[in-house]
């Protein structure tokens, strides 16, 4: 099995050479890296939402006659 490896600040490091504290650190920031994605998705989504009250509010105003 080919070793995995890590790049960071343009560095290349074997994890398997990790000590445990640096592979807890890891799957920390793993784990923060797909929280942040999956708040980015629900962001767009909300913003997509938003978009289309919004939009759906704007044909139900009043229209200006003058």
């Amino acid at each position: 099995m080919a070793e995995q490896t890590i790049t960071i600040d343009g560095k290349e490091y074997a994890v398997d050479k990790f000590s445990d504290e640096a592979k807890n650190q890891l799957a920390s920031l793993r784990a923060t890296d797909q929280e942040i994605a999956r708040l980015q998705t629900q962001t767009a989504i909300a913003q997509t939402a938003r978009n289309a009250y919004a939009r759906a509010l704007a044909e139900l105003l009043p229209k200006d006659d003058a």
